[in-house]
């Protein structure tokens, strides 16, 4: 089970999951990382460099030759893209007129040298200003694996864009989870994911699986302020099938919003998960929490687990979860 819109699974390419930006053939008006900035586009009114107006993303400089600009990313965490989005914000009159995308995997740094090694993403395809353009990746592109590394992202013929997401599912490499170690069953480069949230009002609940600490209250989960009877609650998909040993929630940040108690639960369903006919064993008994501090629970589920659910009571914000556990044989 994965959410049922792209746009709500990790985005791959984060600078905050390693991701970076590590060629382009021309950067002048806009430099190339600004293609995958952790923020929203923004505008900065009247605002020029030497080179001309201030613009958040990469922009090239106008083309008087034949041919087409393009930047390669390094994904932060390899995995299957589900999704992309090109988004055009604030390039009105300067965008590129369309775009492709190709893909590789590359178990090395290196770039590869033979053009056979990028195969085709997202064919190419017309692109709207000022605007983000989401395009669903219905089948992977004719590699070996489908687990992915790189992108080349080509724009016709020139021009501005101001983000690139890369939606998809975390597939790390398999050392991760050798024999008889420990790791974060539910973190994101790991290839946890969030497939279920009661509310995301506030944060996108998939901030909770990210690495490192919070940065402020709005990098975390937040829920609307609950009015009726109720309690939200989140649905992790573990990375692997395992025995849960160690749990580790942070309210960092959330001080007059953090919620009163908590609950985790897990479930083994294999490999297919329905929420409404999955049979929850407690994992952490109902524990109240403290806003703006890191709570820790050395426990050992007594079975594996393929799914675990953070309730929260009645709701509020939570800033990171981890769920540290052991591959199970």
């Amino acid at each position: 089970m994965i959410p049922a819109m792209f746009t709500d699974l990790p985005d791959l390419a984060a600078e905050r999951l390693g991701g970076a930006v590590i060629a382009a053939n021309d950067e002048f008006f806009a430099p190339k990382e600004g293609l995958i900035k952790a923020g929203p586009p923004e505008w900065r009114e009247g605002v020029y460099t030497e080179r001309g107006k201030w613009m958040d993303g990469w922009e090239t400089r106008r083309r008087r030759t034949p041919g087409h600009d393009w930047a390669i990313i390094r994904l932060g965490v390899s995995g299957i893209v589900r999704g992309v989005v090109i988004d055009t914000s604030f390039y009105t009159g300067n965008y590129p007129e369309s775009a492709s995308i190709d893909a590789s995997f590359l178990p090395s740094s290196r770039l590869p040298a033979l053009p056979s090694a990028w195969k085709p993403l997202l064919k190419k395809t017309a692109l709207k200003g000022n605007t983000a353009n989401l395009f669903a990746i219905s089948r992977p592109p004719a590699l070996p694996s489908s687990r992915l590394t790189h992108l080349r992202l080509n724009i016709f013929p020139d021009g501005g864009v101001a983000r690139l997401r890369v939606h998809g599912e975390a597939v790390p490499d398999e050392s991760v989870f050798r024999a008889g170690r420990e790791a974060d069953l539910a973190a994101l480069e790991n290839g946890g994911v969030i497939v279920a949230a009661s509310d995301m009002h506030y944060g996108n609940p998939q901030n909770l699986l990210l690495p490192g600490r919070s940065t402020h209250m709005g990098d975390g989960w937040e829920t609307k302020r609950r009015r009726g009877p109720g309690h939200d609650w989140i649905i992790v998909k573990l990375a692997r099938h395992g025995i849960i040993e160690r749990v580790e929630l942070d309210t960092d940040h959330y001080k007059g919003n953090a919620p009163g108690r908590c609950m985790l639960e897990y479930t083994d369903a294999g490999t297919k998960f329905d929420p409404a006919k999955a049979r929850w064993q407690t994992l952490v008994a109902r524990k109240p929490l403290e806003p703006h501090a890191r709570h820790r629970w050395d426990i050992r589920s007594a079975n594996p687990a393929t799914h675990v659910r953070l309730s929260i009571y009645p709701d509020g914000g939570v800033a990171r979860l981890r769920l540290f556990g052991r591959v199970a044989s």
